[in-house]
Parts: structure tokens; C-alpha cells; sequence
């Protein structure tokens, strides 16, 4: 068996150079391991020493603290005022359920649910055959006592008969135009109409079904009359009063208008100790009973007033600060907060109107820290 004793040799030569070129890496790696790790403890050293001699030297913390690039804003003195948002429902004071008035079987249903009618139109009938007999009845027995009373009229004039004979004649015409009247008024009951104009909501009633009068045939809403009742919590008894102004958003249809307090309730409900509130609705196309709707009650102003956006308040163990800029240098400035409403918040103490406050870049500073306004 030969031996390719040249391909060995070759062989074990790139063998050794690759386990020089391996070691050679290894080697490498470990020193710049051991470098980043010495070059990270002197990092700590020299941090730790800034510190120290920042606290014993403040001019020579802020000369070797990086600048911030920051944006600034001002407070806004401005006409502040606070609402109360409450939800409330839109109700109709003609919400009424419509009955019959006389007893029968109904005849016709004219009404179907979501109609719009208007005031004396028909919406059901009831049977009146019973009472157009009776009609008939009495019409005829007027038809004999008025020819009767005619009669017993014209002797009477002629000095003929007696006065008792005259009146009874008399009173019998009369009492059956009477009846007759009433009768009349009973069958003109047996159309049940709507009493406003509205809208039917729902039909509680079918043809053909025996009704009774006081029994509910059909839900009906007027179309005015429309007025917005909410539960306010009893802490704002005194700040709110009839004819206080109201602002109104509705939010299914993304409509606002400002109206008044009608009427305040007298008495807080026990459970969630609220009392109601009832705003006049004038008369809106868009406006549903029932419809959703959020009051916003005004319960506090201030006509000068200092007032910052909420994101620029910050805090600690002290207090509520914001940031402001002095010199090239950001300060720690810290705020009394008054009352906060759709994200700004008003400042009662600690800022007067006319500082500079770090806007963006507000987080990344610290007090005495050197920074640089973007233009």
C-alpha cells in the first residue's frame, strides 16, 4: 500500500496554521473583553467623581453636564372655568298611554308602531253597533214626544189642558234630547284618537280583542314638550340653580347647544345620593325621547387665571413641580394645582404668568441642568 506522503505534509501544515489563527482570535476576544470591562468600571469611577465634586463645586457640574436640546411653551393666563359632566335622558312630558273610553270589540287598528300622526287623527275604532241601536231607539221615541209636546204646546197657548200635562210633555222631549246627546258623545268615543301630535311607539292592541275603558291600546309620545332629566350628586346642592345656563352634547349625533335649569329637585335619593336635575329642550329636529345627552354644569371660574397643560406637571416627595428654563438652565419649579378640565390644569401658586417652561424635553432634564433651545 503507498503512502501520499506530499498531501500529508500539506495536510498537517494547514492544520498547525489553523490552530495558530484560532488561538490568535481567542486571545483577541479576551483582551477586548478585559479592556471593555476596565473602560466600564472607570466609567463608573468617573461618574461617581463628577457627582462628588459637583456637590462640592455646582459651577463645575453644570459646565461638564451635557446640554439637552428642549422646546419651550409659557403659561397661559386665561379665562379658566370648570364643568361638571353628568349624563342625562331626554324625556317628553306627553310620554302617555292612550285607552279606550267605552267597552266594545275593536273593529280597526289604524296605527302601526313609529307613526307620526297629528292631533284628532283616528287610531283605532271600537264597535259601535250597540250604541248606533240605541241611537235609533231614542231617535224615534224624539220623533213621538216632539209631535206630543207640539201638540200639548199649541193647547196650552189656547188656554187648553192642564199646566201638568204641558210639562210633563215638555220634560220628556227634553230628556230623550238628552240621552239622545249623550249617545251621540259615547259614539264619538268609540274612535280612539291621538290627543297631540306624535309619534305612536307602541300598539298594545289587536282586532278583534274586547277592550275595557282604562286599558292601555297604545303608547304615545307628543313631539314638543321635550325636556332632559339627570342625577347630580348632592355635593353640588347651592352651585346649581333654576335658570342656570347649561351646555348640552349629544353625543349620538354629535350636536351641542347651551339651554337653562328648568326645575331642581328637593330630594336626594338615598342610594346614590344624587338629586334631579331637569333642563328646558326647545323644540330639535334631532332631539329622540330617551335619547342619550351629557350636561356639562359649570361649578367653578376663574377670570385670571395661570394655567398650564397636564403632561408638564410632574412629581415627587415634595410636590407637584413643573420645569422651567433660567439662564441657559433648567430649574425645578414647584406649583400649587387648582382644579384640571380637558387637560389643563390651573396653577394657584408657584408660577405668575410669565416664565419660560420646558415643553419637550421636559423628562430628560433634571434642576441645573445646561440646555439648548431648538429654534
Amino acid at each position: 500500500m503507498k503512502t501520499n506522503f506530499p498531501f500529508l505534509i500539506l495536510a498537517m501544515i494547514v492544520m498547525a496554521s489553523s490552530c495558530g489563527q484560532k488561538d490568535e482570535l481567542t486571545a483577541k476576544k479576551e483582551e477586548l473583553a478585559k479592556m471593555k470591562s476596565e473602560a466600564a468600571s472607570l466609567r463608573t469611577s468617573i461618574e461617581t467623581l463628577e457627582k462628588e465634586i459637583a456637590v462640592l463645586d455646582p459651577e463645575f457640574g453644570i459646565t461638564n453636564r451635557k446640554t439637552v436640546l428642549i422646546s419651550t411653551t409659557k403659561p397661559e393666563k386665561t379665562h379658566f372655568e370648570h364643568f361638571v359632566e353628568v349624563t342625562g335622558s331626554v324625556l317628553s312630558k306627553k310620554d302617555v298611554n292612550i285607552s279606550g273610553e267605552v267597552s266594545g270589540r275593536i273593529q280597526e287598528v289604524n296605527a302601526v308602531e313609529g307613526m307620526r300622526v297629528t292631533k284628532g287623527q283616528v287610531l283605532a275604532r271600537i264597535d259601535d253597533e250597540s250604541i248606533q241601536r240605541n241611537i235609533e231607539e231614542v231617535e224615534k221615541q224624539m220623533e213621538l214626544a216632539s209631535i206630543i209636546f207640539e201638540k200639548q204646546e199649541r193647547l196650552w197657548n189656547q188656554q187648553i189642558g192642564t199646566e201638568i200635562q204641558y210639562l210633563e210633555a215638555k220634560n220628556r222631549k227634553e230628556t230623550l234630547e238628552k240621552n239622545l246627546e249623550s249617545l251621540k258623545t259615547q259614539k264619538s268615543k268609540t274612535l280612539v284618537k291621538a290627543p297631540f301630535n306624535g309619534t305612536v311607539e307602541n300598539v298594545l292592541v289587536r282586532t278583534g280583542e274586547l277592550v275595557q275603558p282604562g286599558v292601555s291600546l297604545f303608547r304615545f309620545v307628543g313631539d314638543s314638550d321635550l325636556f332632559i332629566e339627570a342625577d347630580v350628586s348632592e355635593r353640588y346642592i347651592g352651585i346649581l340653580g333654576k335658570g342656570d345656563s347649561v351646555d348640552i352634547h349629544f353625543p349620538s349625533v354629535n350636536k351641542d347647544f347651551t339651554t337653562r335649569v328648568s326645575a331642581i329637585g328637593g330630594i336626594i335619593n338615598q342610594n346614590n345620593r344624587t338629586f334631579k336635575v331637569e333642563v328646558v329642550l326647545p323644540n330639535l329636529e334631532f332631539a329622540k325621547p330617551n335619547m342619550l345627552s351629557v350636561l356639562k354644569i359649570r361649578d367653578y371660574e376663574n377670570p385670571d387665571a395661570v394655567t398650564v397643560p397636564n403632561y408638564l406637571i410632574l412629581q415627587d416627595s415634595k410636590g407637584d413641580y413643573v420645569f422651567t428654563v433660567e439662564n441657559g438652565v433648567s430649574k425645578k419649579r414647584y406649583i400649587q394645582r387648582g382644579l384640571t378640565y380637558k387637560e389643563i390644569t390651573e396653577v394657584v401658586e408657584g408660577l405668575s404668568g410669565n416664565e419660560i417652561l420646558i415643553d419637550k424635553g421636559f423628562r430628560e432634564v433634571g434642576d441645573n441642568f445646561a440646555v439648548n433651545i431648538a429654534q
